[in-house]
């Protein structure tokens, strides 16, 4: 293990000695990557991401539905809304909002448009972010859908990784930087304002404030007529968090443990707890009368309890209705419950599918909007009115690939501790178990977040078509199988999702698809993370890997960018217990000039304030240092956390990432 890092000078992101070794390493990826043959696959994957075909994914907000749409007229893309009938329709009748094209020529910032947040009840105000890099800091800036411009003297929020929300039409709740000690040591706001129309930001008066180690603070008010209130949050680490009603004679705590999630909506609280809490199962959905339970209750009701296969994904309330959405095997299902008795209704979802709630409107009606779409089925929405008309396909996604040749199959590899681990295999039909097929396993194992069956035209068009074979795992870290999935790789026990990893690449070669040579890994972000350990500890599994934005040097992890808030998640490397365990999984402390490792595409962005850019460099740094050959790094300027700032970046990005383990498994 290496102690020395020789490349901490790269740490420095914007200083000119990083950037000039950033600019050689992406004139080397380009010298070994560009080809004509690369650029039509390129081309081919931006017609996928750029097709006017595609799905306007929408929210209803009032009598409008909104959207943000990119193309190749508009690379930073229009902001926009329509009515339901127009969306109906074949070809809906948009109206332009905000052109962050015009914008950024006008005021000569590359802008990136990062959301708006629609003022409730009258529908006539936003709160519009921006980016002016791709990365999480933004600026907030008041807007007229009126006169569809920004409100003049309106309000505005400066750069800042900040949250902001409406209180009123004249009033803000503000979680920003206001200067030194209003940060935590996380880069988040550690101080939350209440900002009125016509006074100065500066002057804001606090509302509440959380410590300097603590993780950030926010705040929301709920609009419901009949049930209006403001909610503060106090988020200690990434998993321990506490919910304040802010009333008038102070703060009142929802006396719900630090680890649950909860949710208020009109009478209801729901509380799922994501440890043992009052004889209640981890993974469990309970609901209770708010005021009941503020009051000293604990009489809930048990809405969904999980099964071994079974997990609750999340839920979304209706007017009258609570709509559950369940992870069946990692297939998707979804449950409509009536709060008047909590009885339950299946919504029938094809198998081996993914389902997701796009919208509803809670204060106005039973209608859901759904997103289904499965690795062979292109993306649908459906929409409905629960109890008046029936869920309907409304919008389709084109087909990008020849679906028909492919088959989907679900297998489970047994991990080192014998837990059964599943996985999902894209494959041409009527596949020959010869070993000879070039594979791409692709994971992620963290932050309870599940991967599912989805559709994928670039990987259709990428590796599918070219007769490639791709497969998704579902190991330990991610929520596939609820809170305790996660929980059984947390900190210590990372090591549990890398050894399921390794686990699906064996298994895969055991029953013929590919070897070890013709097989590659790839994630991004704590996914960047897994396949570094692919890297360092598997590398006779593997015969490329594509690590991207990734997490890697987590002896200084908690120093670089936001690394400090997921402390929760792997440890402190400060703390001379944790390291113990950590150095067992930090990869870019596990390099070593002896060892033989697989080609390696290493990609980050300058501009990604949330993991940064540093890690990425200082490994592909390390690696050439010690003469491992076919290793590849790739730096863009501008993009955030997702690595491209547009649809021609992205498309770029992807045909590097599958053009360099296409070309590698030959």
């Amino acid at each position: 293990m290496t102690s020395v890092d020789e490349n901490l000078w790269l740490e420095d992101i914007y200083g000119e000695k990083p950037l000039e070794w950033v600019e050689a390493q992406n004139v080397l990826a380009a010298e070994a990557l560009d080809s004509p043959e690369l650029d039509e696959l390129a081309d081919r994957i931006l017609e996928v991401i750029d097709s006017d075909d595609r799905i306007p994914i929408v929210s209803r907000r009032g009598e409008h539905l909104y959207n943000f749409w990119r193309d190749t007229e508009h690379p930073r893309g229009l902001w926009r809304r329509t009515t339901l009938d127009s969306y109906l329709t074949a070809t809906p009748s948009w109206e332009i909002l905000l052109d962050v094209d015009a914008l950024g020529a006008l005021e000569n910032t590359e802008w990136v448009f990062s959301g708006a947040r629609v003022l409730p009840l009258t529908h006539d105000l936003a709160l519009v972010s921006l980016s002016p890099d791709g990365g999480d800091a933004v600026v907030t800036r008041e807007f007229s859908l009126t006169t569809r411009s920004f409100v003049s003297d309106g309000f505005v929020v400066p750069l800042a990784k900040s949250r902001v929300g409406w209180l009123s039409r004249d009033e803000l709740f503000v979680a920003t930087d206001f200067g030194e000690g209003s940060m935590t040591t996380s880069s988040y706001p550690r101080t939350l304002r209440r900002w009125t129309r016509g006074t100065s930001l500066m002057d804001a008066p606090m509302v509440h404030e959380v410590g300097v180690d603590d993780l950030s603070i926010g705040a929301s008010h709920d609009f419901t007529v009949g049930f209006d209130r403001s909610l503060v949050f106090e988020s200690l680490d990434f998993y321990r968090s506490r919910t304040f009603l802010l009333q008038d004679d102070g703060l009142t705590l929802v006396e719900v443990p630090e680890d649950a999630d909860l949710d208020l909506h009109r009478e209801w609280l729901l509380v799922q707890p994501r440890s043992e809490w009052l004889g209640y199962a981890v993974g469990s959905l309970l609901a209770i009368d708010c005021e009941a339970f503020l009051a000293g209750s604990r009489e809930f009701q048990v809405v969904f309890a999980p099964t071994s296969s079974v997990s609750l994904q999340g839920w979304d309330w209706t007017a009258t209705r609570l709509v559950l959405t369940l992870l069946d095997d990692v297939s998707s299902r979804l449950e409509i419950l009536d709060p008047a008795d909590w009885s339950s209704t299946a919504l029938e979802v094809p198998p081996l599918s993914a389902a997701h709630v796009i919208d509803t409107s809670p204060d106005d009606s039973d209608e859901l909007w759904v997103h289904v779409s499965g690795f062979l089925t292109p993306a649908a929405v459906l929409r409905g009115e629960l109890g008046v008309s029936p869920l309907a396909v409304v919008k389709s996604s084109p087909s990008f690939f020849d679906e028909s040749r492919f088959d989907v199959s679900q297998h489970f590899a047994i991990s080192d501790d014998g837990t059964r681990v599943p996985y999902f295999q894209v494959a041409p039909r009527n596949l020959v178990l010869d070993g000879s097929h070039r594979t791409l396993l692709s994971g992620y194992g963290g932050f309870q977040h599940a991967l599912t069956p989805s559709y994928s035209g670039t990987i259709g068009r990428a590796w599918l078509e070219r007769g490639g074979v791709f497969v998704l795992a579902n190991i330990r870290g991610g929520g596939e199988y609820g809170p305790a999935w996660h929980t059984s790789a947390l900190r210590s026990a990372r090591p549990r999702a890398y050894e399921d990893f390794a686990a699906i690449a064996r298994d895969l070669v055991s029953r013929g698809v590919t070897v070890p040579s013709r097989l590659a890994c790839e994630g991004r972000s704590n996914g960047g993370l897994l396949v570094g350990n692919m890297l360092v500890s598997y590398p006779e599994l593997f015969g490329a890997i594509i690590c991207g934005v990734p997490l890697l040097d987590m002896q200084r992890y908690t120093h670089l960018s936001a690394g400090a808030s997921w402390i929760a998640e792997y440890g402190d490397p400060d703390v001379p217990a944790d390291w113990e365990f950590m150095k067992d999984w930090s990869p870019y402390q596990l390099l070593s000039s002896s060892q033989e490792y697989p080609a390696t595409f290493l990609y980050a962005a300058t501009s990604d304030d949330r993991v940064g850019p540093v890690q990425a460099r200082k490994m592909a740094a390390r690696m050439q240092r010690l003469d491992i050959p076919g290793v590849l790094y790739y730096e863009p300027t501008d993009g955030g956390h997702g690595g491209a700032v547009d649809n021609r970046a992205s498309a770029r990005l992807f045909a590097y990432m599958y053009g360099f383990a296409w070309g590698r498994l030959g």
